[in-house]
């Protein structure tokens, strides 16, 4: 089982990303679950074409312990398993920690062993990366972590901030960076910036993704690109990505 985790800084595009890794994982044979670890659940949107589905919190508030696995996923386009961990009522809780619950319940119902996916992507805001937010590095949940940024300045700043975390998690054999998946905003000198980056944090460019606005055609539509413009430049950079991912997923093992 491959287990990757996507951090980025929040709107930087990497819900968009980990959606279409797992269609181009799905197309290549795999099964997939995807996790989203973002308190608006929206991770998994468009590969149920736009039906908002129960977070894994929502459902353990309702049902509690009566709460089965079945209760806790979906299964989406090209059946890739879905899960949103979800959050607290706003002001009343903490994300953080609605993540960790979210995981145990997953845990508690041997949800990766009933389920057996080949490749696990969690989704993860990387805005703040402590508490809950870090458990796909921390706990061992990810094997190896990739960091969307674009070549703006508050992006880079998140991504740094994203590396320091794992390398001090990986002193305790924890996940590591797997690269940089640049995401164009084309700002002035974004492939200079980003290299950059790579280069302080001993990483590399894994992608580099263009800005296409397919992507903003098919979300209309509620659908993932991968699956309304499978020819799109983008696209296509995606599943070379999803190759190399793989490839340096064997390398680790």
């Amino acid at each position: 089982m491959y287990r990757f985790a996507i951090y980025g800084k929040g709107g930087i595009g990497k819900s968009t990303a980990a959606s279409a890794l797992s269609c181009a994982f799905a197309d290549m044979g795999y099964r997939v679950m995807q996790i989203g670890c973002d308190p608006k659940a929206d991770s998994t949107l468009y590969l149920h074409h736009g039906e908002k589905i129960t977070s894994i919190l929502d459902v353990l508030r309702e049902k509690r312990d009566k709460a089965e696995l079945k209760d806790l996923i979906t299964i989406g386009y090209h059946d890739i398993i879905c899960g949103e961990c979800g959050g607290p009522t706003p002001g009343l809780g903490c994300a953080g920690r609605g993540i960790g619950a979210a995981f145990e319940a997953l845990e508690e119902r041997s949800a990766f062993a009933i389920l057996k996916p080949d490749i696990v992507i969690y989704d993860v805001l990387g805005d703040v990366v402590c508490g809950g937010f870090a458990m796909p590095i921390r706990q061992g949940y990810a094997d190896q972590v990739y960091i969307v940024t674009s070549g703006e300045n508050m992006a880079i700043y998140a991504a740094a901030n994203i590396a320091t975390a794992v390398e001090n998690f990986k002193q305790r054999g924890y996940a590591d960076i797997g690269g940089v998946i640049l995401n164009r905003r084309n700002v002035p000198e974004e492939r200079e910036k980003v290299e950059t980056l790579c280069s302080d944090i001993h990483s590399r460019i894994a992608a580099d993704l263009p800005r296409d606005n397919h992507i903003a055609e098919a979300e209309m539509q509620m659908r993932p690109v991968m699956e309304m413009f499978p020819a799109c430049d983008y696209a296509a950079k995606i599943r070379a990505l999803a190759s190399s991912m793989i490839k340096n997923g064997v390398d680790h093992v």
